[in-house]
């Protein structure tokens, strides 16, 4: 009878749910391995893997997520000095999806002629890059949306390239704060067309949000179907 069968609610959306994040560990589990470093648009590797790219402001964290995300602390390089990251860092996650590291913007001290050339390389990238499925845009916590991440988001959307906003360093504020924070830039993202109606706060420090941002990834990487 109908009556006796179980029923397909919260339970079916937590198991869901467990093997999204499962899904998530093992791929970021797999080989990270650096491809190489591109400074100009001919130097691109073969366009054959969904491609996820990691953008945001000078010392957001960038780098400290990417190692964070893979178990590799020493896969990205992480500094204190603005604008370090140059040119697009290609990483290869165990053949399934390639990581970009882009160059870090919002910051004052780097000349004006490299930050337009940084900033023209990605223009390009970001319009004729077909395989590339996502761009994190990485925002600190502490400081919410700035200006420089408002125009980053605009580039996006004049790309028609899907964006999900990602909190960091979720760790040095109160819970409240965060959540404070979360829903500003969820009411922000709203009003714009490419960006991905998902904000997850995280710590590359105590690993906070990472179980669900590699499950959220996930779903871009071959051999998954993207939700």
């Amino acid at each position: 009878m109908s009556g006796d069968l179980p029923a397909a609610g919260p339970d079916a959306a937590a198991l869901e749910a467990a093997a999204r994040v499962e899904a998530g560990r093992l791929l970021f589990a797999r080989e990270c391995r650096f491809l190489r470093g591109v400074v100009a648009l001919d130097g691109l590797p073969p366009a054959d893997l969904p491609e996820l790219a990691f953008s945001g402001r000078s010392n957001v964290g960038k780098s400290s997520i990417i190692n964070a995300l893979t178990g590799r602390n020493g896969l990205a390089r992480t500094s204190n000095t603005p604008g370090r990251t140059q040119e697009l860092n290609y990483f290869d996650l165990g053949g399934r999806l390639v990581l970009v590291d882009l160059p870090g913007y919002g910051f004052a001290s780097a000349p004006k002629t490299e930050v337009a050339r940084w900033t023209r390389l990605v223009e390009s990238f970001l319009r004729g890059r077909s395989v590339l499925r996502r761009v994190v845009v990485l925002v600190d916590s502490r400081h919410g949306l700035k200006d420089s991440d408002r125009d980053m988001m605009s580039m996006l959307d004049r790309a028609a390239v899907v964006y999900q906003v990602v909190l960091t360093k979720a760790d040095k504020i109160t819970p409240a704060a965060l959540e404070a924070t979360r829903e500003r830039v969820l009411a922000e993202i709203a009003k714009r067309g490419a960006a991905h109606p998902c904000v997850i706060a995280t710590s590359s420090q105590t690993g906070l949000g990472l179980a669900d941002l590699r499950a959220e990834l996930a779903t871009l990487a071959r051999g998954e179907s993207a939700t």
